[in-house]
């Protein structure tokens, strides 16, 4: 038994899944899921044939079976938004042929494959949703083989096994539901060997979901409406009297707001939104600052650069300054109440227009973007 490469039309189908719009979720960690789906390979009905006539039969006729269900359990690692390692068991399902031959005889054949894999798949986000998927790596299979003979076919070894080590590609599209859930259409090809010493490919076109362990989750932030104006309390008429009358010293006016400005870098890892120890130690120290202050509200706004998609500059710098609230609400025991919190997409930029030239990104853009990479914290209140 044999199988040969499948099609390009294989091939094309999974060019055309990657076109589709589509893109990951951010976070990193350790991930597991399964999928299933058709597998298809082709029976090499040429070499069975030579075989069985150049052993003495004078006509021989085939029916092959290359189409099976397969299916994987897998579990990686996500390095970040681009890279991850990822292993599992794979079933390929049963392949098989039956061929009849003058004199009269009849010889089945047929092939289970399974076994382990190890693959480098690479991510390309193209929304805050959708992403493609690519995947390089090996497959340990085990190929078991049964022939049967009746008739004039006899067979010498019925029940041949083998266990090699071949390439194993795929692409595919990815859908986040949420950070932690997302489902997963693939087509992949395995390069097998079978027990008898044959080479061949077996493609298996798949869909699964994919679930994310300890996913980024933010402090709930109790997000405190605005103060309402309050309107001005009447001033006192002042009534002549015979006697002299001092007025009243009027009070100083407020102080402005207190603002405070943290590099972005700072605070958090690049393209994350978890606080580092580096941003902790800058956080206590604001927080010591607005200790003794009677304050009405702390707004956070958090700031991103211009490289990335508004969808996903966004979602991090809202992130971000949330994770900032609830880091002040819960080590410093500022008031819930007190804390707002927003983000928004280098909407005021530090760097002038012309500072940091081009649109592909690079080490030398992003470090040019830093300033405009900000955590920003106003204090309204009165010593």
């Amino acid at each position: 038994m044999n199988f040969k490469k499948t099609s390009g039309a294989l091939a094309c189908a999974a060019l055309t899944a990657v076109a589709s719009p589509m893109a990951l979720a951010d976070s990193t960690g350790w991930y597991g899921g399964a999928s299933v789906g058709p597998t298809r390979a082709n029976i090499d009905n040429e070499r069975i044939s030579n075989s069985l006539l150049g052993n003495g039969f004078s006509a021989v006729a085939i029916d092959e079976d290359g189409r099976s269900t397969g299916y994987k359990i897998f579990g990686g690692y996500q390095f970040n938004r681009n890279f991850a390692l990822e292993g599992g068991y794979f079933d390929l399902g049963k392949f098989g042929f039956n061929a009849t031959t003058v004199p009269a005889g009849r010889l089945q054949g047929d092939i289970k494959l399974r076994g382990l894999n190890l693959d480098l798949v690479g991510t390309l986000p193209l929304t805050d949703k959708f992403s493609a998927l690519a995947r390089v790596g090996a497959n340990y299979a085990r190929a078991s083989d049964r022939f049967s003979g009746t008739g004039a076919v006899a067979v010498n070894d019925p029940n041949p096994r083998k266990r090699d080590t071949n390439l194993k590609l795929g692409l595919g599209v990815q859908y986040a539901f949420s950070d932690s859930l997302a489902m997963r259409a693939e087509v992949e090809r395995y390069r097998v060997n079978d027990a008898v010493g044959n080479k061949g490919d077996v493609d298996m076109v798949s869909v699964g979901l994919v679930y994310r362990f300890g996913g980024p989750v933010s402090a709930p932030v109790a997000r405190a409406a605005m103060p309402e104006p309050v309107a001005p309390a009447p001033q006192p008429q002042v009534v002549a009297t015979p006697a002299p009358m001092s007025l009243p010293t009027p009070a100083p006016p407020p102080p402005p707001p207190m603002k405070v400005t943290i590099a972005a870098d700072s605070l958090f890892a690049f393209d994350k939104a978890t606080v580092t120890p580096a941003g902790r130690q800058a956080l206590d120290a604001f927080a010591a600052d607005v200790k003794n202050l009677q304050f009405d509200t702390i707004m956070v706004t958090g700031h991103s650069d211009r490289i990335g998609s508004h969808a996903y500059n966004m979602k991090l710098s809202t992130r971000r300054a949330e994770a900032v609230s609830a880091y002040l609400v819960q080590s410093a025991g500022i008031p819930a109440a007190k804390m707002l919190s927003k983000g928004v997409d280098g909407a005021d930029p530090v760097t002038k227009p012309g500072d940091c030239k081009g649109s592909k990104v690079s080490k030398a853009l992003i470090a040019c973007l830093q300033p405009d990479r900000r955590v920003e914290l106003e204090v309204v209140g009165t010593r």
